[in-house]
């Protein structure tokens, strides 16, 4: 029988993560995004999936962000009636995740027709709460480094990869042949994630390339957040950072707790205006063991922040006086609280927006860090004379030094490898490295390329 693999997202961009392989008469989806950023990219999200829903048998999801969830909810409204396999993290996180995605998409339609902002009328969602709130249904949750029948000869198993609580790479044996999906890549020192697995094996490797092109900066990120805080304090302004709910929130908790115990910045109010923030908290006290922090650093980086619970107390951050930090979803500054906080601080020179984990292309963020002087918001472009600091100590994924160490694990050099899940030049330039530096067979997938495995 057929063992082939379509690349129907994460081709040519870091966003839409999808691949669909098709094995011993099983059609398997690996990952199930929502793109981001690019409107054009964006607009695949409207359209019809490019096979039925309803001849997918499963669905493998290595971990719960939206670029790797964020589709289910359609892919089930739409005729998915199969099993979607994850860690227990993961289903937990995206218990959490994929309802806001929906709440947050019928907000944004309806702030749209109440503005007339709109070219569409009326404005909808992709998708709804109610609708994401159903495909809970059907995730179930597995264990790490156990093997999952998929039928058809097809064995999944889960294995750790960093980055965020529950991610994991997945390696799909077929007829003796191993495909291995890295998903999102975790670093080797993060003070919260364990550093991924060990990779032994792969025929077939699909590998991210989000940062094929970089190192990371080696400074330290406490000791950059406390110059950020300091400086932006020292001339009453307020420190924005737009964050990633699951992970990066955590991790800039974390910091600001070590930051404050010491004195090293003044005690200023921290607010978390992120409820989904707040759930995801309780999640890494649930799984203790999946990450390094105990239970009572935990409590005590809670303990460092005050919650934003209503859309009410959010709004009133906006009026209040005197610095503080606001720590806000989402991270890219695509949609959330922290857009409204934009709206409010990023015109006033004492302020800074610190973004603290990678920009998608076209995102508000991206066009922050490259030196716009305003952007649109609801309609309306917003003058942006806040400091914009953007760090990269922080991230969550690895960079081209981490990446090639995980890989150089191998024995055996894969068959084929493919990059995805990167801009253009990242991708590419990773390409190069690996051929040039392990001699192996890569190359950079493009968008519904169909490669033959057998």
């Amino acid at each position: 029988m057929a063992f082939s693999l379509s690349f129907l997202g994460a081709a040519g961009t870091v966003t839409g993560s999808r691949y669909l392989v098709e094995a011993g008469g099983r059609r398997l989806l690996v990952d199930c995004g929502l793109y981001q950023g690019l409107k054009h990219l964006r607009l695949r999200n409207w359209e019809p999936f490019p096979v039925a829903p309803d001849s997918i048998d499963a669905v493998l999801l290595t971990h719960a962000h939206i670029d790797h969830s964020g589709y289910l909810p359609l892919l089930v409204r739409n005729g998915f009636r199969g099993r979607i396999h994850c860690t227990a993290p993961t289903q937990d996180l995206c218990a959490i995740l994929l309802p806001d995605s929906g709440h947050l998409q019928e907000e944004q339609a309806e702030y749209a027709n109440r503005g007339r902002f709109s070219k569409h009328s009326p404005a909808l969602p992709l998708y709804t709460q109610a609708d994401a709130e159903r495909c809970l249904a059907q995730i179930v949750a597995v264990p790490f480094d156990a093997d999952v029948d998929l039928g058809g000869g097809c064995i999944a198993r889960f294995s750790r990869a960093g980055h965020i609580l529950g991610a994991a790479f997945v390696t799909l044996a077929h007829a003796g042949r191993l495909l291995v999906f890295s998903g999102d890549l975790g670093r080797p020192r993060d003070p919260i994630m364990p550093a991924p697995a060990r990779l032994q094996r792969a025929d077939y490797l699909v590998l991210e390339s989000t940062y094929g092109d970089r190192l990371h900066d080696g400074s330290d990120p406490a000791a950059t957040i406390g110059e950020v805080v300091n400086r932006t304090v020292s001339r009453g302004g307020v420190i924005v950072v737009p964050v990633f709910a699951v992970g990066r929130a955590q991790e800039l908790m974390y910091y600001l707790h070590r930051l404050k115990s010491a004195g090293t910045i003044p005690d200023v109010p921290v607010y978390l205006n992120s409820p989904m923030a707040v759930d995801a908290g309780r999640v890494f006290r649930e799984h203790a063991a999946e990450h390094r922090l105990s239970a009572q650093e935990c409590d005590a980086m809670f303990a460092t922040v005050r919650v934003v619970n209503s859309a009410d107390e959010s709004r009133r951050l906006n009026r209040a006086d005197g610095p503080k930090i606001i720590l806000a979803a989402s991270g890219m500054a695509e949609g959330g609280r922290v857009v409204h906080h934009l709206k409010a601080f990023a015109p006033d020179a004492r302020n800074t927006i610190l973004f603290t984990g990678f920009q998608a292309a076209a995102t508000r963020g991206a066009a922050m860090i490259a030196g716009a002087d305003s952007v649109k918001i609801h309609g309306e472009y917003v003058p942006v004379r806040a400091q914009v600091v953007a760090m990269s100590s922080l991230s969550a994924h690895a960079d081209y030094a981490e990446i090639m160490q995980w890989i150089s694990g191998i024995g055996q050099p894969p068959r084929q490898t493919f990059l995805t899940h990167g801009e253009p030049v990242a991708a590419d330039a990773l390409r190069h490295r690996i051929e040039e530096s392990l001699h192996w067979r890569c190359r950079v997938a493009e968008y519904r390329d169909v490669c033959n495995l057998e």
